[in-house]
């Protein structure tokens, strides 16, 4: 792999240190890891941990040995040690683990001794940060790693782990190799120019190029369902004071979120929850009823359930079916109209009165009648396609970004197709450069030192 070739300049000097942390999550359970990574991280072991069966001039790697870590004299923590040994580990340097219980203080006294035996504290997000310099991760599959960590939902989790095996960078990878192809066949045309040759090899560039236009906008097209996998489907649920909103909450939820009462204005600011549908995670917001406020808490309540229209994916417009519509359902409509809504017709279960209204559905928020249809049509009105988990998806709007830009100078190449071939050579080399960016073949190391930092302390 080509890289962080000029980042590794600046870090050197840190990577002579051997680096300790706390791997896992500190607080009580049934084990702790510590880690230790660098040229040092036998050497130290060999001065704290120890066992009959252990000769640290004949370690075996990746085997468990269980034996005791000194923690004073004759104060023992009987605890397992693990080594990987370089360049076959997560960071390509020497790691040694320890596997200790699961308590706080203990973890802290390991770590501590560690530090007196010569290692460092290793800053946040260090240890990957040293697998990305060593060329074990490339940048996306770092970031992929952060999102494997901080999935909230299934098919979030689908989608990171496709990317932390490496799905884009193969892909990204295979486009600049393509693109260096291309750029060694202008440089022999300019070497050798010849005006037939010139026409042959530039009909023969700009079909390459459509091929890479191509398969960028594959990866936009099977990616544009990232938005909902990586933060949900907004759901804002307004109508009129007493009209079923939280009664529709609590059966969405199947819990009693809301309180439910008979007096009108009970909902006075926006009630949020989430539950999980087909994997994907829905976010409602129970707004207050809207209508003409008797208080300033209850006006305040109001502009904040016209607030969040701003932000929904999909608005729940709730009307009573047992009534006919009222001049304050008409200004609600008035508010929506323009955006995707469902118009929910709550008390199905008694006789109807309403009129019909535009993409309704009849639900019963008390008996919780239709309300997995209600769940369906949300789903299928904000994702028009089945999210296909065998194509890559990619979640992260960094990389999104820089997708879109690498068809920003695709355009810049195609508008320069007459010109000199230099032209379109130095157009080329800058789509190279951006797709770089994405795996960090070109990145600088402010956007490296941004994205590791992201990291928690021992990853």
């Amino acid at each position: 792999m080509m890289l962080a070739f000029f980042y590794v300049r600046c870090y050197n000097s840190n990577m002579e240190k051997t680096i300790v942390s706390i791997s896992t999550p500190l607080g009580k359970g049934a084990i702790s890891i510590v880690r230790m990574s660098g040229e040092r991280a036998l050497e130290i072991a060999s001065k704290l941990f120890s066992t009959k069966s252990l000769d640290y001039k004949n370690i075996e790697p990746r085997k468990m040995y269980l034996g005791k870590f000194e923690l004073d004299k004759k104060i023992y923590e009987r605890c397992l040690m693990v080594y990987f040994k370089a360049p076959y580990s997560y960071t390509g340097e020497d790691i040694v683990e320890f596997q200790i219980h699961g308590g706080i203080i203990i973890t802290q006294k390991i770590l501590e001794k560690c530090l007196q035996k010569g290692a460092v504290l290793a800053e946040a997000g260090e240890v990957s940060k040293r697998a990305f310099i060593n060329g074990k991760i490339s940048l996306d599959e770092a970031e992929s790693i952060i999102d494997v960590i901080d999935s909230e939902s299934e098919s979030e989790l689908k989608a990171s782990l496709s990317l932390a095996g490496g799905g884009l960078f193969k892909q990204v990878e295979e486009m600049q190799n393509h693109l260096t192809e291309i750029l060694a066949k202008i440089e022999v045309t300019l070497d050798y120019p010849e005006e037939d040759v010139d026409e042959a090899v530039r009909e023969d560039i700009f079909n390459e190029i459509n091929l890479i236009k191509g398969k960028i906008e594959k990866i936009l097209k099977d990616s544009e369902s990232s938005k909902y996998i990586k933060n949900g489907i907004n759901v804002s649920i307004v109508g009129k004071t007493n009209v079923g909103k939280s009664s529709l909450l609590n059966s969405l939820l199947n819990e009693n979120k809301a309180i439910v009462t008979n007096i009108e204005g009970t909902t006075r600011d926006s009630i949020e929850a989430s539950f999980y549908y087909k994997g994907i995670k829905i976010n409602l917001i129970d707004t207050a009823g809207i209508r003409e406020a008797v208080d300033e808490v209850e006006r305040i309540g109001i502009e904040r359930s016209k607030e969040s229209l701003k932000n929904a994916d999909i608005t729940l417009f709730v009307l009573d079916g047992s009534e006919e519509m009222t001049e304050n359902d008409r200004k609600i409509r008035e508010l929506i109209e323009g955006k995707i809504y469902i118009s929910v017709i709550n008390k199905c279960d008694m006789p109807r009165k309403l009129e019909k209204q535009k993409n309704e559905i009849e639900i019963s928020a008390l008996s919780k009648k239709n309300i997995e249809e209600l769940k369906e049509k949300i789903f299928n009105l904000v994702i028009k396609e089945e999210i296909n988990f065998n194509n890559l998806i990619v979640t992260n709007q960094r990389q999104l970004s820089e997708l879109n830009n690498a068809l920003n100078v695709l355009e810049e190449i195609y508008e320069a197709r007459d010109q000199m071939l230099e032209i379109i050579a130095m157009l080329i080399k800058k789509l190279w450069e951006t797709l770089g960016k994405i795996t960090g073949n070109t990145e600088n190391e402010n956007i490296i030192d941004l994205i590791f930092s992201k990291f928690c302390l021992g990853k």
